[in-house]
C-alpha cells in the first residue's frame, strides 16, 4: 500500500495534453510561453522534436504526448519550460501542451513499483486522479540531448 509523501500540501502545475491532464511539481517549472519558432534538425532521438531559443538559451523540445497518450498531438497552445535533472546537473526542456495550465496545491501519493518509470506519483484534484510526471525519466538524458543539439550560430555576411 502506498502512503502520502508528506502530510503537507505541495504545489503542482497541471498541464493538458489532448484530452488528458497531468501534473508536474511546481518547483521544476520555469515558465509557460507561447509557441515560438522551432528549429528542427536531423537526429535519431525520437523524444526530441527540435529546439527553441528562449532567453538566449537553446532549449530542447521534448514531445512527450506520444509516450503519454499513445499518439502525437499536432496543435500546441504553450510550451511549459521545465527543469530536468541529470545527476548533479540540470537543463531546461520545453514540453508542448495543448491547453491551459493551472497551479494547484495537493498531497502526492508516491508511485508504486508497478507504475511506469515516468510516474513520480499521483494526486487527486476535483475528483480526478492525475499522474505526477517524473521528467527525468520522461525526457531524454543530457548525453542524448547534448549529442544531438546543434550549436546555432548566426549567419554572418560580409
Amino acid at each position: 500500500m502506498t502512503q502520502p509523501v508528506e502530510s503537507t500540501l505541495q504545489s503542482f502545475v497541471l498541464l493538458r495534453l489532448g484530452e488528458r491532464r497531468f501534473a508536474v511539481a511546481a518547483v521544476q517549472i520555469s515558465e509557460l510561453v507561447s509557441p515560438s519558432r522551432i528549429f528542427r534538425f536531423p537526429h535519431r532521438t525520437p523524444k526530441l522534436e527540435g529546439v527553441i531559443l528562449r532567453r538566449g538559451r537553446i532549449v530542447p523540445v521534448c514531445d512527450v504526448a506520444e509516450k503519454l497518450l499513445g499518439q502525437a498531438v499536432t496543435s500546441r497552445r504553450f510550451y511549459l519550460i521545465a527543469l530536468r535533472h541529470y545527476g548533479d546537473k540540470s537543463e531546461w526542456v520545453a514540453l508542448p501542451v495543448t491547453g491551459d495550465c493551472e497551479l494547484i496545491a495537493a498531497e502526492m501519493t508516491r508511485a508504486a513499483e508497478a507504475d511506469a518509470p515516468h510516474v513520480a506519483g499521483w494526486i487527486s484534484h476535483n475528483g480526478e486522479v492525475l499522474e505526477v510526471l517524473n521528467l527525468d525519466e520522461l525526457t531524454p538524458g543530457a548525453e542524448v540531448v547534448g549529442a544531438h543539439t546543434p550549436v546555432l550560430v548566426p549567419e554572418v555576411r560580409p
